[in-house]
């Protein structure tokens, strides 16, 4: 049984960045369609990154395009989403996802706050 773990959420100020981990256990990413989605209070769940396992293509919401960056470690199994330039709208609780066919495994999520 697969299992995700976020960390590095947190409060910062607009315009700082913060550096998002998800580490996997029971799977290895480098074989999975990776993902984080974001949660703001009232809103529904929005993809804000994606990483395919083919080529390593990357897409990203419009909303954070230039400033956000998906990334993986192989070696730690771990997949990073690099945060720059906040701004106070992508206050949201940020999930990790990877699927594989019928595979579906999702993280905890992590609060991202950012508020001056």
């Amino acid at each position: 049984q697969g299992q995700l773990v976020e960390s590095g959420g947190g409060l910062v100020q607009p315009g700082e960045s913060l550096t998002l981990s998800c580490v996997a256990s029971g799977l290895t990413f480098k074989n999975y369609a990776t993902f984080w989605y974001r949660q703001a209070p009232g809103k529904e769940r929005e993809l804000v990154a994606s990483l395919r396992i083919t080529g390593g293509s990357t897409n990203y919401a419009n909303s954070v395009k230039g400033r956000f960056t998906i990334s993986r470690d192989d070696a730690k199994n771990t997949v990073i989403l690099q945060m720059n330039s906040l701004k106070p709208e992508d206050t949201a609780v940020y999930y990790c996802n990877a699927r594989q066919s019928y595979y579906d495994y999702w993280g905890q999520g992590i609060q991202v706050t950012v508020s001056s």
